[in-house]
């Protein structure tokens, strides 16, 4: 693993403040604040579908800053981030431009230095033109929409949107033809079984560049997961083999590159190490490598993009030991130090415009 020369885009993180900002866990946040609970009960007062997915719900009930990252990124050689929506709940139809409008007053102009943002906004919600517009306005470094559309037919894998089929509806089509116009990408968060959605996205609009965030989510590939998902062997197989086949089909899609970021989510099956502790890295690699080989294989690593998804994995490991393992799998499988400069570096440049 030779790292060295490489200053890491970290293509994708999340900055919050619950007691601040309008988001969903606001009100749960302000209430944990106030009450005297201890910071390790916050865990089992949140609902069981939100602590399983979550690992660790509190990360959720407290600010994540630009010095909070700077100190889990540690000596870590990143110098540019780019920010990824995060579920801003500003009601109104300009509401998710006020997560842009607080991202430009935050302190990320030296390293890293915020390099680029993925807003918040639904192609199918009305206004999505004006949106696109204020988010514009709010600050220069716009560079694309994201879009939460994962749902999952196990009722104890948390969903992050009401009903299926979000990309496929006539409003969310027509709406994205908005994108197409000013130029901007789309960040596609699903779970593992709508990939063929995004695929279906991406021959629609092959002039729109498709991110792929967390190579499609496979809840449950790597253990069992929610009510009934990976919850044995066979099971897992299955899960690996339709996501392997439903990727390589969206890899012939050539608008499209992917994210190996979330892939130390508890989601997939990981087991969450006690508070404080972090999964060694080893480990990792033995679970998630079989996922980046393949995305290797049908992606070439010109069209893949690392990003941490801190402090969203958190929990299972640190941003170093997520830098370590992505690497260590790139070079087992035949990368060099080009390969690794186009995961870590250039694809995101080029992806999401970056400036050196």
């Amino acid at each position: 693993m030779d790292l060295s020369g490489i200053q890491i885009v970290d293509a994708h993180i999340h900055q919050w403040n619950p007691f601040t900002n309008p988001r969903e866990y606001g009100t749960l946040a302000k209430v944990f604040r106030m009450l005297p609970i201890p910071v390790g009960m916050t865990r089992y007062l949140a609902p069981r579908r939100e602590r399983r997915f979550a690992g660790d719900p509190f990360i959720f009930l407290r600010p994540y800053l630009p010095a909070d990252y700077r100190a889990d990124a540690g000596n870590t050689p990143i110098d540019v981030v780019t920010h990824v929506e995060a579920a801003w709940a500003q009601p109104g139809p300009l509401g998710k431009a006020g997560e842009t409008t607080w991202l430009a007053g935050l302190p990320l102009r030296e390293a890293p230095r915020l390099g680029a943002i993925v807003a918040g906004g639904d192609p199918a919600a009305p206004g999505f033109a004006e949106l696109l517009d204020a988010h514009a306005t709010a600050s220069p470094l716009l560079r694309g929409i994201r879009t939460m559309t994962a749902v999952h037919p196990d009722p104890e894998v948390r969903p992050f949107l009401d009903t299926a089929g979000g990309l496929t509806s006539t409003a969310f089509l027509n709406g994205f033809a908005q994108l197409a116009e000013r130029g901007l990408s789309f960040d596609a968060w699903v779970y593992s079984h709508t990939i063929p959605e995004v695929t279906a996205l991406a021959e629609r609009y092959p002039e729109v560049p498709i991110v792929l965030d967390h190579l499609g989510t496979p809840a449950g590939v790597l253990g069992p997961f929610g009510k009934h998902t990976g919850t044995h062997p066979g099971m897992r197989r299955q899960l690996l083999t339709r996501w392997r086949d439903d990727l390589t089909a969206l890899a012939a899609q050539p608008n499209v590159v992917a994210k190996v970021s979330g892939l130390m989510m508890p989601v997939l099956g990981h087991p969450v190490p006690p508070p404080g502790k972090s999964t060694p890295v080893q480990d990792l690699v033995d679970r998630i490598g079989p996922l980046v080989e393949h995305a290797l294989d049908v992606f070439g690593a010109d069209r893949l993009i690392w990003g941490s998804n801190f402090p969203v994995d958190k929990p299972v490991t640190t941003i170093a030991g997520s830098v370590e393992a992505i690497a260590t799998v790139i070079t087992g499988h035949g990368g060099g130090h080009k390969e690794l400069e186009q995961v870590f570096r250039t694809t995101a440049q080029r992806v999401y415009r970056i400036a050196d």
